[in-house]
């Protein structure tokens, strides 16, 4: 599915962008330091990157970057 950086944003909230990056992101690296672990995404035209907590099992924060070079 297509969204605009922009539109992202807009979603309703935080967990309508999570389930909107689970549901529709690609993965495209990731790695653990300590009990977190970083997944890189790509959605659209763009990039997002959730941090999960590892031993609570749940994501605990959000990177954005608007433009990339995959």
């Amino acid at each position: 599915m297509i969204i605009s950086y922009y539109d992202f944003q807009n979603l309703p909230d935080r967990q309508a962008q999570y389930n909107f990056v689970l549901t529709h992101g690609r993965i495209i690296s990731v790695r653990e330091v300590n009990q977190s672990k970083y997944v890189l995404y790509k959605v659209s035209t763009f990039s997002v990157e959730l941090i999960y907590d590892t031993a609570r099992d749940k994501i605990i924060g959000m990177n954005l970057f608007e433009n990339n070079s995959f």
